[in-house]
């Protein structure tokens, strides 16, 4: 094994770079006292989100004012860390872009119908991520 992937806390209000670190699955070197230790000095669980992943070589996605740590992969988590990182064809992006309007479409609807219901508004934005005030015009629009 040689350091084949960084370990980098994303600075907050940062875009999501790399990979989560849970989304490349159980890494050995999240094991190790030095990676362990190195997420308890900045404060941060392996779980988090701002805990990122890029192979090695993609060090120029890490903002500069990231702490980072190289780790090193077996040839399998290598894998799992390159394509966890590797950019989603644009055909997938569209889909994903086209199954979000199609879920957002006549929110507006299933707002007054969740309201007409009994469900609270401020429990339907916490269920939906909606702002408040988005429901509020929802209703009366």
């Amino acid at each position: 094994m040689a350091d084949d992937a960084l370990l980098f806390v994303l600075p907050e209000r940062h875009p999501r770079l790399g990979a989560a670190l849970t989304a490349v699955g159980d890494l050995e070197c999240t094991e190790t006292p030095a990676v362990r230790g190195w997420l308890d000095a900045h404060g941060v669980p392996a779980t988090s989100e701002c805990v990122r992943i890029v192979p090695a070589g993609a060090e120029v996605l890490i903002p500069e004012d990231a702490e980072r740590l190289p780790v090193p992969l077996t040839q399998e988590e290598t894998l799992r860390v390159e394509h966890a990182c590797a950019p989603q064809s644009v055909t997938d992006m569209e889909a994903e872009l086209l199954n979000f309007r199609d879920t957002t479409h006549d929110w507006q609807s299933l707002v007054h119908r969740a309201l007409t219901s009994g469900i609270p508004a401020s429990r339907i934005a916490q269920l939906t991520g909606l702002d408040p005030q988005d429901i509020g015009q929802a209703v009366q629009g």
